[in-house]
């Protein structure tokens, strides 16, 4: 990108080149009418001044005539005055007197309605700097088109236990609730302790989700939840936009960057699905603590620790900030402050901040909830690793992760090698950036077998991963050296220095700060440094758009420059490519991110979207059966099940749902190999075994001169302890009083609140 390609026009233009210099930031010069004003005042006497104001003259008709929407009747007059001698014109000598103009005066011709509302486009949008006021109308009714769900929508996926189940947002209904709104600090995501815990610790959503709670949105329609996720999912496209606009200075980019994150497809998990609330908030305080980057360093100091301790305590992806905002303090203080930018003090001083913060959320959370730690990162565990494998348990020990939990079916990475760990890390990563770029598919589960463990490391996607993984260090690091020399060897005049506007920004360093962002906060989530229960999820994507946002900003404005300097002949074609490619892309952005949110509109239609989208996932079979059954339709049900079980043989939940699904089709003798099979597979998961033992109560299958019970009663003694030792035994020796399995161990139903 060549430095000319980012000076400001040096006049304001018209509407009518919105495809050229529209985009550019006004600096205020004067009109073509005012300069025509100067000259014809301040010329020379006599022939000279003569000689200037016909120039005039000419100038304000010429004015006129390229003025957009100027009628004919105001170009005509103009050309008249233009042509008529004025007094002291070397022309004609003194001046006649001007003829006496009879007849009514012409009426003004009154512009179209498009007309007026393009200006008004154009006013609101690229006549003023954008700022947060500005823009959050426009992003928030744009989140709300792309992403909105129907009213009676009901709970789908995980929002059931995240709101249906969770005990501490529900509390508020209660007439003596047994949590506070400070317990949000000593509770889980789910709402759980920490002895329950699966690892989640995210007290803001949870403050949230209880105020709309108590305010009404209960267990009707989570709604009212999802619309303030897209409320906020605005407000970070307002918040992006006035970023790119602090660090470019224009205008046209600053709007697009904004555009570009709050339309970016592959976020649709994140703003329709009520869960994704963490992701949103969570980049909430990572943009304002960025913001915070352009203020004095005081100012910035606070707004650093308070943006990350908010991006914390919303979600822990925030915890990217600690490198990444010094980061943008050492890159970007050039553009930001460009009077003292004085980076290296700023960095410092920034990552005091963030790590203050960091260290403040870990210490605080250590003692509000005190997770146990899982055994691998004991001392014993680590001992036999080398120094760096004993730091970095060290490190998360003190973190205090609480244990996560590790099931092959949603991360089959659990069960690799570290090396085809990182391989499957790396084709996930490849193909999360190609959804941000063309999102064809997208989808709200990507269970096993669907991202299997990596047979080999040669596959072109993990290669292509880790170069996309690699390349933006050396790369962000020789553009940040190649803008440090040139500013070094080139320093700002004073005169330019002392202008409000301050030098020209450097492209090349928002690129490097850019690449590095999608990068970094991409990491903590891509199963490299730790295991996450998922293997792969769009919502983690949220963090990283912000700079894939500011990427896409920048080459639309290098490219507006490129078409402006392009040879007149070519000028009209390159324009019509520009705003073609523009409009195209943000078209197919648009169009996946609606097509994906209808898919939340129920829990049938988004289970059904799913096992379409990734044909291969077991999950998603599974749980699209579920909403068949819910609905009546047993032999969907099972045909859904059958699937899934194909998929996954060794899945105790295919085996026991679709001995369930036969069960309920009154063909338990059909299903009891199924149970049985799931019993060998998971003895201790209590909610599979009394679903079963259940079914079979109610079919009649338990008797006393039953097969099936005598095969009970010895299976249960080949796993003594286990859960199913205790529900055989229970249901065997009690089922008459409880009939069947005792109600406090039966699992919840779908769609119900926590047990008591």
């Amino acid at each position: 990108m060549g430095e000319a390609s980012w000076d400001r026009s040096g006049s304001e233009r018209s509407p009518s080149a919105m495809g050229e210099a529209s985009w550019d930031r006004s600096v205020g010069d004067r009109s073509v009418e005012s300069r025509s004003e100067v000259s014809a005042t301040d010329a020379a006497p006599g022939v000279a001044e003569g000689a200037s104001t016909d120039a005039a003259s000419v100038d304000v008709a010429s004015s006129v005539a390229e003025r957009p929407g100027a009628d004919a009747l105001a170009i005509d007059e103009a050309s008249n005055l233009a042509e008529r001698p004025l007094q002291g014109s070397v022309h004609d000598g003194p001046a006649a007197p001007a003829p006496v103009v009879t007849g009514p005066k012409a009426p003004e011709a009154k512009p179209s309605f498009i007309w007026t509302f393009r200006q008004w486009i154009h006013d609101y949008f690229l006549g003023d700097d954008p700022s947060f006021g500005l823009a959050l109308v426009p992003y928030c009714i744009l989140a709300m088109i792309l992403f909105s769900r129907w009213p009676t929508t009901n709970f789908i996926f995980d929002e059931q236990e995240a709101l249906l189940a969770n005990p501490y947002v529900r509390s508020i209904a209660e007439a003596k609730p047994k949590f506070h709104w400070v317990d949000a600090f000593y509770r889980d995501f789910w709402g759980l302790g920490p002895e329950r815990s699966i690892g989640s610790y995210r007290p803001i959503p949870n403050l949230v989700w209880r105020a709309l709670w108590g305010i009404g949105a209960r267990d009707q329609s989570p709604f009212l939840h999802h619309f303030v996720n897209m409320l906020f999912h605005g407000a970070n496209g307002a918040l992006v936009c006035v970023l790119a606009f602090a660090l470019t200075k224009r205008r046209g980019v600053a709007w697009i960057a904004g555009a570009a994150f709050t339309t970016s497809a592959v976020l649709t998990e994140a703003v329709s699905g009520v869960v994704g609330i963490a992701d949103v908030l969570g980049a909430t305080g990572t943009l304002l603590a960025l913001l915070a980057l352009t203020r004095k360093l005081p100012w910035m100091a606070l707004g650093v620790f308070l943006g990350t301790l908010f991006g914390l305590y919303s979600k822990e992806s925030a915890l990217c900030c600690v490198p990444l905002v010094p980061l943008g303090a050492l890159l970007l203080a050039p553009t930001t402050h460009p009077h003292r930018p004085r980076r290296w003090l700023r960095a410092v001083v920034a990552f005091a901040a963030a790590a203050g913060a960091f260290v403040l959320y870990v210490e605080a959370r250590r003692r509000m909830f005190p997770a146990p730690l899982p055994q691998e990162l004991s001392v014993e565990a680590n001992a036999h690793k080398g120094l760096g494998g004993r730091a970095f348990a060290a490190i998360l020990r003190w973190y205090a992760q609480p244990t996560l939990p590790k099931d092959p079916l949603n991360n089959p990475l659990v069960n690799a090698d570290s090396l085809h760990r990182i391989g499957g890390a790396l084709r996930v990563w490849f193909r999360g950036l190609g959804q941000v770029v063309l999102p064809v598919t997208l989808s709200g589960d990507y269970s096993a077998p669907q991202e299997p463990i990596p047979p080999s490391m040669a596959s072109p996607e993990i290669i292509l991963g880790a170069l996309a993984m690699i390349v933006p260090f050396p790369l962000a690091a020789y553009l940040g050296i190649r803008s440090w020399w040139r500013l070094r060897k080139n320093p700002p005049t004073e005169k330019l220095v002392s202008e409000a506007q301050g030098p020209r920004p450097d492209p090349s360093l928002i690129v490097a700060f850019a690449m590095l962002w999608v990068v970094i906060s991409f990491f903590p989530v891509s199963n490299i440094p730790v295991l996450l229960p998922t293997i792969r999820a769009e919502r983690f994507w949220y963090f990283p758009v912000i700079g894939t946002s500011l990427l896409v900003a920048v080459l639309f404005g290098w490219l507006v420059d490129r078409v402006r300097d392009a040879e007149q002949r070519s000028n009209a074609v390159a324009r019509r490519v520009l705003i073609g490619g523009t409009v195209a892309f943000f078209l197919f952005q648009c169009f996946a991110a609606r097509k994906h949110a209808i898919d939340y509109n129920d829990d049938l239609s988004f289970w059904n979207a799913t096992r379409k989208a990734v044909p291969r996932s077991a999950k998603a079979h599974l749980n699209y059966s579920v909403m068949k059954g819910a609905r009546g339709d047993l032999q969907a049900r099972l045909a859904a099940n059958g699937r899934a079980l194909e998929l996954a043989p060794q899945w105790p939940m295919a085996s026991i749902y679709y001995g369930d699904t036969l069960c309920r089709l009154h063909r338990a003798p059909e299903a009891w190999p199924h149970y049985v099979r799931g019993f060998e597979l998971a003895p201790n998961d209590v909610n599979l075994i009394a679903l079963a033992v259940q079914c079979l109560w109610d079919e009649k299958q338990l008797t006393a001169e039953s097969n099936v019970r005598s095969e009970l009663d010895a299976l249960k003694d080949k796993h003594p302890g286990s859960w199913l030792e205790y529900i055989g035994r229970d249901v065997i020796e009690h089922g008459e009083e409880h009939n069947g399995v005792d109600p406090k161990y039966r699992p919840r139903g779908y769609n119900e609140g926590p047990k008591d």
